[in-house]
């Protein structure tokens, strides 16, 4: 009997059919003992996959260094005791093999059609598990901003744990289309720079040097040791202070210092920024902060402007409404 002809059938037994045995082919007949025993067999083998974990846990996760491909393993360890399962439990009811594999060809058709889109993020799964990008506890951060932790990874999502204690899970097919900074890959020390601009009548060395002075106070930084190689390029491992434009408004300065783990970097900026702020109060400190100023000049093409400092009180407004000059010696100047 062809595939055509027995789907033909099952819609028409389907539709006219005796009620309870409509979609089954014709040479399955089984008893109620049959029945039962496929039925204990089914949860036995429900059984079994979970006692495969938990024999096979601990040596898949000695054999594969990455956590998420020793999940992937031992969940495919319990589909494939499952699926064996259900072939046996097929068997003891009574199915043949051409029956179990026409019932098999009809019901994957089905799930196919309504599952179609999961393929894709399967897809994909396979393609986040092989490229490696980040691995389960990887501190990442996504392009939207958004920062956590990788708790999980399938072959059809991804599942993170945001700094916010919220769960974000993430199909495959679209995690791949996206940039994913990660914080923990190899290296842990993660570089920060802290701008700041000081007038240009500040002293620009004691600047600089307090500027590294109060990242060197923070116990999260990197204080000092071998230069920070980076592909082929080495960086000073202590923090340090570059001028790094003389910018309208001031001299720009930038600090850049290593934070020791990437897990707390806004309280480590924080407390970095707070050292700078308290030095810069001392009284023998010569550096100020600056910000923008605005100087009015006029001239004989200006016209003319009428100008008065004087406490509101004092200020006679009628001379500046009339457009008389006020006379700084007076008592309102």
């Amino acid at each position: 009997m062809t595939a055509t002809t027995a789907i033909s059938r099952l819609l028409l037994q389907a539709d006219g059919g005796p009620p309870g045995r409509e979609i089954l082919p014709e040479s399955i007949s089984v008893t109620g003992m049959e029945y039962l025993v496929a039925l204990v067999a089914l949860v036995a083998g429900i059984y079994l996959s979970k006692f495969l974990l938990r024999l096979l846990g601990r040596p898949i996760a000695r054999q594969f260094a990455r956590p998420s491909i020793a999940q992937t393993v031992l969940r495919g360890v319990r589909l494939s005791a499952i699926v064996l399962t259900l072939f046996f439990a097929g068997w003891l009811a009574g199915l043949t093999f051409p029956d179990i594999v026409l019932s098999v060809a009809v019901f994957s058709a089905v799930v196919g059609i309504i599952l179609a889109p999961l393929v894709g993020s399967i897809i994909n799964g396979l393609f986040v598990l092989a490229d490696q990008p980040f691995e389960i506890g990887d501190m990442i951060e996504l392009d939207d901003g958004t920062q956590g932790f990788v708790e999980d990874m399938t072959i059809r999502y991804t599942k993170i744990f945001t700094l916010d204690n919220t769960f974000l899970v993430i199909p495959n097919a679209n995690i791949r289309d996206r940039d994913v900074t990660n914080y923990s890959a190899e290296d842990e020390r993660t570089r920060l720079s802290l701008p700041l601009l000081i007038t240009y009548e500040s002293d620009l060395s004691q600047a600089r040097r307090l500027m590294e002075r109060a990242a060197r106070r923070c116990d999260a930084v990197i204080d000092g040791g071998p230069d920070i190689r980076i592909g082929s390029a080495r960086y000073p491992a202590s923090p340090t202070c570059y001028v790094n434009e003389y910018a309208d408004d001031g001299v720009l300065l930038t600090l850049r210092y290593w934070a020791k783990k990437p897990y707390r970097l806004v309280s480590v900026r924080s407390e970095v920024q707070t050292n700078i702020w308290e030095a810069l109060e001392d009284d023998d400190v010569d550096v100020d902060v600056a910000y923008p100023h605005q100087h009015l000049i006029f001239d004989e093409t200006s016209g003319r402007a009428e100008v008065a400092v004087s406490e509101a009180s004092d200020l006679d407004l009628s001379d500046v409404e009339t457009g008389r000059p006020v006379d700084p010696s007076s008592d309102g100047g």
